[in-house]
């Protein structure tokens, strides 16, 4: 059972971690790009996708009901966290200039620090984790 969990946990921050760097190209493409004409940020959905992902395993009806057939459709759905991955999505409906370019060059600087210090925290997080297998192991 703890090792499970250990696996689960490490895996979610590895994969938050890869969506982090991710997020950190998108937002610097933002950056770099921020006074072309007409172009459209983009962003990245990660942990809103994984977090629908977690809470169907929590999520079981009241009533499972029995498929005899394979054409039958389940009334609910594990959704496996492990199919869940960054998807990054342009923001097209927004014009923030007139040339019609949506990037605020200083929303995008405090969204990649938010970014940064996010995966500060999860690498920290994973070393926590590490750590607490060698205080066991030793």
């Amino acid at each position: 059972m703890i090792s499970n969990n250990f696996e689960k946990t490490v895996d979610l921050l590895h994969r938050s971690m890869d969506a982090a760097l991710i997020r950190r190209d998108v937002i610097a493409n933002n950056l770099a790009n921020s006074e072309v004409p007409n172009f459209k940020r983009s962003n990245v959905n990660f942990e809103s996708e994984l977090k629908r992902a977690l809470e169907t395993e929590k999520q079981r009806p009241a009533l499972d009901l029995t498929l005899t057939n394979p054409k039958h459709i389940p009334n609910w759905r594990e959704r496996d966290y492990r199919d869940v991955e960054p998807r990054r999505v342009l923001d097209y409906t927004s014009t923030s200039k007139n040339n019609g370019n949506n990037v605020d060059a200083e929303q995008e600087v405090m969204l990649a620090l938010e970014n940064q210090m996010m995966y500060t925290l999860l690498a920290q997080a994973q070393t926590f984790e590490f750590s607490q297998i060698n205080m066991v192991l030793r």
